[in-house]
């Protein structure tokens, strides 16, 4: 049975209107449709979609999904799931906290889009809808009322309360915390059910356990996944489905969990992330992983830049450039013109400080400048670093940087006896070059994230966001500017040369092409700043996650060729325009781009 709830009635305005969906079917009939659509698209993955094994993924298997069908099984799964709980199954209700019509929504549209993506991608490749067998078919129709379904369900924002122009701002602020109260009360009455409140401690740590589980999960998919076909229809089942989630709350709620233990949380994400190499047969894809870490740490390290202090750098990849020549240049690599060999710490500090020294020397005369032109100056160093780079040949400027052939040869790191260049065995598992970087990398991303934490909960760090806030109002109270500036520019360029003394050890060679401000493949300073923006400016996960999309997708997707950067503006442009405060958001952030956060957004919930 459903229950339509609308806001309590204000004396003197007429009633609420009953919420309605997009569509004119009757809601009992869309929520019936929707759930027997996700349940037939769950039947669908376990017959054939084809006849011939010539698409990828061979889809010619009966009582076996592969491929492609794993991802629309998931999506039929969480429509399935979401329908289910619609109807007030017990057991089921702790799936959508926040109300489950918006999540069935969104779970229909995963599992309809990649569904309807592999069907039109299997006729075009094979010539024609002669190449379906009836799960195909099955498969479409399946989804498509399932999206039908949901859409007929009812959603509506709720109405502002009418205020009164002779009201107090005390009696505007008492009316609106009171329909809000009242408008909560409703919902809960309806048989929405209440959020659930402070589990035990080893209930919490368990969840925080299976998130990460979870996680690493998706992460190791999307990573090894072995042809576009398939990546494409990982980007779309993950895009939705983690809509989904977050729609029906349980984002909101491991959110609030993990927030509970922030430092079990780090330690177990630093483990999954440990335990990355270990799941791979070869190095293939611990390649891959290695560079998102190295593009991730250098953005979390933008991020106290941009992020914290408010500091527009387009220039910031300069740093990384700066770490990755001063330890090319001291590591014994024969085109160095100082045939000298340091170890790897003293390598290190001599990056990390070399870019330290940079950031100050860059920073001292121009952080007296604001905005824009604070960004015109920076660019224009990024821009510098690279010509110089390239002069440095002996022939135009002095023999430093052997110009565009950049510092060759550089050997791999040897580390208290173990060589990072040779593999080795580990509890039965060999763990090639790449996974040892990726697991040095790892552990300087643990170091760069506690430089963040610590300097963000800081006395320096809350003057950063004094002066990101508002400049001339924190320079009122006393802060001092252009010093604290200063340090956070000096900060984020030595983290960034921490990374660099790392990326030059894994590329070998040191060139000046790798440092630009825009390119194809990143690291390059529009895609960190892109990073930094789209995961989550001022947190610690928004710029990791950001920067392993960002480096992720442009290797996945390079079929696409010259299409590559038109489709990354479009998901710019997409992302901007739906959660324009990043994909992890601090709750500032949140109710500055969207104040209707402050009040429920769904009034129409559903009751046995």
């Amino acid at each position: 049975m459903t229950t339509q709830t609308t806001a309590p009635e204000t004396p003197g305005t007429p009633a609420a209107s009953t919420p309605t969906g997009l569509i004119g079917i009757p809601t009992p009939i869309g929520r019936a449709l929707a759930t027997g659509g996700g349940i037939l698209t769950v039947v669908s993955t376990f017959m054939s979609w084809t006849w011939t094994a010539a698409f990828p993924g061979d889809l010619t298997v009966y009582g076996y999904p592969g491929g492609l069908q794993v991802l629309v099984l998931i999506g039929g799964a969480l429509t399935t799931l979401f329908g289910l709980a619609g109807y007030g199954i017990k057991g089921l209700r702790h799936l959508v906290p926040a109300g489950g019509d918006a999540a069935l929504r969104f779970a229909a549209l995963a599992s309809f889009a990649t569904a309807w993506y592999t069907v039109i991608a299997i006729s075009d490749e094979l010539g024609g809808l002669v190449n379906l067998d009836p799960g195909g078919f099955l498969v479409a129709i399946a989804t498509l009322a399932a999206l039908i379904g949901s859409l007929a369900l009812p959603f509506q924002h709720p109405e502002p309360d009418p205020i009164d122009p002779d009201d107090s701002d005390w009696e505007k602020f008492k009316n609106k915390a009171a329909h809000k109260r009242d408008t909560i009360k409703a919902a809960f009455a309806a048989g929405s059910p209440r959020p659930v409140g402070k589990l035990p401690a080893y209930v919490e740590i368990l969840i925080i356990a299976g998130v990460l589980a979870l996680s690493l999960l998706v992460f190791t998919y999307g990573i090894g996944t072995e042809y576009d076909e398939l990546f494409i229809g990982f980007l779309i089942t993950a895009g939705f489905g983690f809509a989904a989630l977050n729609k029906s709350g349980l984002v909101a709620q491991a959110t609030q969990i993990t927030a509970r233990h922030q430092n079990i949380t780090v330690i177990g994400a630093f483990v999954a992330a440990a335990l990355f190499p270990f799941t791979q047969t070869d190095d293939q894809y611990a390649t891959l992983g290695v560079y998102i870490l190295i593009f991730a740490t250098v953005a979390l390290g933008l991020n106290i830049v941009v992020g914290l202090a408010g500091l527009l750098d387009l220039g910031y990849v300069a740093f990384l450039g700066v770490g990755a020549y001063a330890a090319a240049l001291v590591s014994g690599s024969p085109s160095s013109p100082f045939h000298v060999h340091f170890p790897f710490w003293a390598a290190v500090l001599v990056g990390a400080l070399a870019s330290l020294v940079f950031g100050v020397v860059i920073g001292a005369p121009t952080l007296r400048l604001r905005g824009d032109y604070l960004a015109i100056v920076t660019l224009g160093f990024g821009e510098i670093f690279r010509i110089t780079a390239n002069n440095l040949d002996g022939t135009s400027g002095p023999s430093l940087t052997n110009g565009s052939n950049g510092i060759s040869s550089i050997p791999n790191l040897k580390i208290l006896g173990w060589d990072l260049g040779a593999p080795h065995d580990i509890l039965g598992f060999t763990i090639g070059r790449f996974a040892n970087y990726f697991l040095l990398m790892l552990i300087i991303t643990a170091v760069v994230v506690l430089v963040f934490r610590r300097s963000g909960d800081s006395r320096i760090g809350r003057a950063w966001v004094a002066i990101r806030e508002d400049e001339t109002a924190a320079l009122a109270m006393g802060i001092n500017g252009f010093k604290v500036k200063l340090i956070a520019f000096a900060v984020g360029a030595s983290l960034a040369g921490l990374a660099g003394t790392v990326q030059a050890h894994v590329t070998y060679t040191v060139t000046p092409e790798q440092y630009q401000f825009a390119g194809p493949i990143p690291p390059n300073s529009a895609f960190l700043l892109a990073a930094v923006v789209l995961g989550g400016m001022g947190t610690i996960g928004g710029p990791l996650i950001g920067a392993s999309l960002l480096y992720l997708i442009p290797n996945k997707l390079q079929f696409l060729g010259d299409y590559q950067l038109f489709a990354f503006g479009l998901a710019l442009i997409l992302l901007m325009r739906f959660r324009p405060e990043g994909l992890v958001a601090n709750r500032r952030r949140q109710l500055e781009f969207h104040e209707e956060a402050e009040a429920p957004t769904v009034l129409s919930t559903t009751g046995a």
